[in-house]
């Protein structure tokens, strides 16, 4: 079983026919769910899946949690997005990836995420805290 970090190839083409609205306020809503090592996703993940998925604890509940967007901007010649940090309070969890996903659209996948190892918390506060936003670090960007 693998995680590899990348836009998913799904999303690349569902970008071109609309189907996905990062407005901040009126968009779709974007959750994050949280996988074990034992979880194969990557650049062909298409949709959210429980599969997996680390086990409810404290604040975490199956699908993950939903994130707060930033509505897309550009910098220069490179269009971005990003999300606030999430956490997940009094939480035992062990993960070693996620998955974004669009629950406002049949549970799309965006992207998914590499931790780079297993990342734990012990009844404790497991956060995921994104890059800046800007035109080298944001998780989402078009050059």
């Amino acid at each position: 079983m693998a995680i590899t970090q990348a836009v998913c190839t799904s999303f690349k083409q569902e970008i071109l026919v609309e189907t996905h609205d990062f407005t901040a306020t009126t968009g779709d809503t974007f959750k994050i769910a949280l996988y074990s090592s034992s979880a194969t996703l990557g650049a062909s993940t298409t949709a959210y899946s429980a599969t997996n998925e680390v086990s409810n604890s404290g604040t975490y509940t199956a699908g993950g949690g939903s994130l707060t967007n930033v509505t897309p901007t550009t910098s220069g010649t490179t269009a971005l997005t990003d999300f606030a940090d999430i956490s997940f309070t009094s939480a035992t969890i062990t993960a070693r990836g996620a998955l974004i996903y669009n629950s406002s659209e049949s549970n799309k996948a965006v992207c998914v995420l590499d931790f780079g190892g297993d990342k734990t918390s012990t009844s404790g506060t497991f956060t995921i805290q994104f890059p800046a936003a800007d035109s080298s670090n944001a998780i989402l960007r078009l050059a």
